[in-house]
């Protein structure tokens, strides 16, 4: 498998690993938003995905973004700004 050199397949890469994330997750997202314990709930999830994302991207490129981050609230938070929470 190639290391990823291209910004934006970098972007996609994020952005699905955190959509699976999400995807088989979803008690653990609500109960974190509601109760403002999200990144502590999926803190393994999370490190297990960043691993599989800093694996397949380039570490120049990795170094230089947040792609990672900027996905973890593009997908995971802002979609769940229907549930009531504290935070918000």
């Amino acid at each position: 498998m190639a290391v990823v050199t291209d910004n934006d397949v970098a972007r996609r890469i994020a952005r699905a690993v955190v959509s699976d994330i999400a995807l088989y997750n979803v008690k653990k997202v609500e109960e974190g938003i509601r109760n403002d314990t999200l990144f502590d709930l999926l803190k393994n999830e999370i490190e297990e995905g960043r691993s599989y994302y800093l694996s397949r991207i380039d570490q120049k490129l990795a170094e230089k973004t947040n792609l990672f981050n900027q996905a973890l609230i593009d997908v995971l938070v802002k979609p769940t700004g229907r549930i009531p929470s504290k935070v918000w």
